[in-house]
């Protein structure tokens, strides 16, 4: 299915583009959100899952209008083009069809921008062959990203289609802390270096925390804490990343659901010689069978909570093991950073998680932190500190939107004249 403005161009007078409809194409799903961007409101948002699978679901929500949702259907969507037409159906049956004049760009989430990328750039063929020569370094993610955007070219070849990468915002590392202690040629020559991710995230959720404070983001230093299933943490100085828990993939790091995090690297060395393991088989270890669900077998924390309530000692011996590793990376990040203003909790887990929140920062009053009980109690969906006012250091819980944050720099980049070849690229 290919669509076309002709007819709404031809009958009507011209309307301004406001809206960006913002794609995260995964192996097996597609997660998507339209938004009108003259007030940053969301119109709707929707799942695919399962692609491939005889067992397919879509859930679609619309969020205006007063239309009644979600609204969920199921059975074979065979690809990622079946998947984005059924979306595109979706939206339609709201008004919301992506033929309107009114849609202005398409933003794709892009995992592995390497060190080409270090902003929102508009995807000509020559970015898109840049983007799969770094399939090599994310092979479980930007194959799945450059299919939703070949399916997205061809439903609106006319419009801009722009990548926001999840390494854009930690390219500003400092060569100290991006570089592995590695033979430099051997490193240069495979693209070996830490790069980090869920940027998109680090950025919005880092300047969030700013205006919460009241203050312009160059004028603060936080560290992010974003915990989800995968879980990572930032050293942001005046709006700038310093330093980030994630490296070459998304392995290296904290504690999460189903990976590992830090590890010496001759475990993987060990489980060849002695367990007879292959490179694929250490691979699912260590991304899939590890973290949390490695520890206890479960990865969803109020399970654990659950769990630990209930006197399970193996699910509290996860918990502590996920907390130190936190604990750690806080101490690290503040010694990297000097100077501390806030630390931000964020993401499913950072958002929603009082007992991790509460565990994490307990014992570090020598640093400036601590957290009130009362204010670490209440949910909400806004920006607040959970610190008592004696805190030299703000701890607040800060709810990430990186789609908002894809939207926002990818009508910003499309607002502005086109870039030319590799636009937005940092050479």
């Amino acid at each position: 299915m290919t669509f076309s403005v002709t007819d709404h161009e031809s009958t009507a007078a011209p309307v301004e583009p406001h809206r960006v409809l913002v794609l995260n194409s995964g192996s097996s799903s597609v997660k998507y959100q339209l938004l009108d961007m003259r007030d940053r409101s969301r119109l709707a948002s929707g799942l695919v899952e399962r692609i491939g699978e005889e067992t397919s679901r879509l859930v679609h929500t619309p969020l205006t209008g007063g239309a009644a949702g979600p609204r969920e259907r199921t059975g074979r969507i065979a690809d990622h083009a079946a998947a984005l037409e059924a979306a595109a159906e979706e939206l339609a049956a709201d008004g919301l069809g992506l033929d309107s004049p009114e849609l202005a760009a398409i933003g794709h989430r892009v995992v592995h921008g390497g060190l080409r990328f270090s902003a929102p750039t508009v995807i000509t063929d020559e970015v898109l062959k840049e983007i799969e020569r770094l399939v090599p370094v994310a092979p479980l993610h930007n194959p799945a990203n450059i299919t939703g955007i070949r399916t997205a070219q061809a439903l609106r070849p006319d419009l801009p289609q722009v990548a926001v990468f999840d390494t854009a915002f930690h390219t500003t590392m400092p060569e100290a802390a991006a570089r592995y202690a590695i033979d430099v040629e051997t490193a240069d020559a495979h693209r070996i270096r830490r790069y980090g991710f869920h940027g998109t995230s680090h950025a919005y959720v880092s300047r969030k925390t700013a205006e919460l404070l009241g203050k312009a983001p160059e004028e603060v230093n936080v560290i992010v804490l974003h915990l989800g299933n995968g879980a990572s943490a930032s050293a942001v100085a005046g709006g700038r990343c310093v330093d980030t828990s994630m490296g070459l993939t998304p392995l290296e790091g904290l504690v999460m659901g189903t990976r590992s995090g830090d590890i010496d690297p001759a475990v993987t060395f060990h489980l060849k010689r002695v367990a007879g393991m292959s490179a694929d088989d250490i691979d699912v270890l260590l991304n899939k069978k590890s973290g949390l669900v490695g520890l206890c077998g479960d990865n969803d924390m109020r399970v654990i909570r659950r769990r630990i309530d209930e006197g399970d000692e193996r699910a509290a011996l996860a918990f502590d093991i996920y907390v130190h590793r936190l604990k750690k990376y806080i101490g690290a990040y503040t010694a990297v950073l000097g100077r501390v203003d806030a630390v931000a909790f964020t993401a499913g887990v950072g958002e929603n998680a009082a007992p991790v929140r509460e565990a994490a920062i307990a014992g570090l009053e020598e640093l400036g932190m601590a957290v009130d009980a009362s204010l670490n109690a209440v949910r909400s969906g806004e920006p607040r500190l959970i610190s008592p006012e004696y805190a030299r250091v703000a701890v607040a819980v800060v709810p990430t939107d990186e789609e908002l944050e894809i939207a926002d720099q990818t009508f910003a980049l499309v607002d502005l004249p086109r870039p030319v070849g590799l636009g937005g690229v940092d050479n």
